[in-house]
């Protein structure tokens, strides 16, 4: 199995299990699954610090792994999705070496103008808007490139703005847990 097809098969299962949260969220809204959303929010909010670990670092070497082993440069909205990802393992893992918790207002932040940026990305690539950043000088290359797509809709931009969603989405969570207290 080639290791852009994993990839795929990971942010397939990562999306699904987005989907199935924020469906159990809406339920329990509306007070029919309350429990249920404790159930499913209770080992996310003891091993968050984790996850934001796993998902950033994943992403980290993933864009990596594109750019530097397989040769696929970079367009200037995949700089700016880096410019917010790179960080991130190292935040996560500093947090979780001091045992503290203070960090998930940042990494929200990051993690929502990364939606944000590799949304648009998505977006572009799929004709739906027009660019507005990646024509003119300087430009080695289009944003709307398309190096791969995995089940009709996997691209790089849409591995991207998975990762920052769960990121995003674990940080308010995990805020939102804060302020309940």
């Amino acid at each position: 199995m080639n290791v852009v097809y994993f990839l795929s098969v990971v942010v397939l299962l990562c999306n699904v299990t987005t989907v199935a949260g924020v469906f159990i969220y809406l339920l329990s809204i509306s007070g029919t699954t309350s429990q249920l959303w404790k159930d499913v929010t209770k080992p996310i909010e003891r091993h968050a610090l984790q996850i934001l670990l796993l998902i950033s670092t994943a992403a980290t070497l993933g864009s990596l792994y594109f750019s530097e082993i397989l040769g696929f440069t970079p367009c200037k909205l995949c700089w700016s999705q880096r410019i917010f990802m790179y960080p991130m393992p190292i935040l996560s893992l500093t947090s979780l070496y001091k045992k503290t918790k203070d960090i998930f207002f940042y990494t929200l932040v990051m993690g929502l103008l990364g939606v944000i940026i590799s949304g648009y990305h998505y977006l572009l690539q799929q004709n739906v808007t027009p660019s507005l950043f990646c024509e003119g000088p300087g430009s080695q290359i289009s944003c709307g490139e398309i190096y791969f797509k995995y089940f009709g809709y996997i691209t790089i931009p849409w591995m991207s703005f998975s990762a920052f969603l769960i990121i995003a989405s674990v940080s308010w969570l995990m805020i939102k847990r804060k302020n309940n207290y």
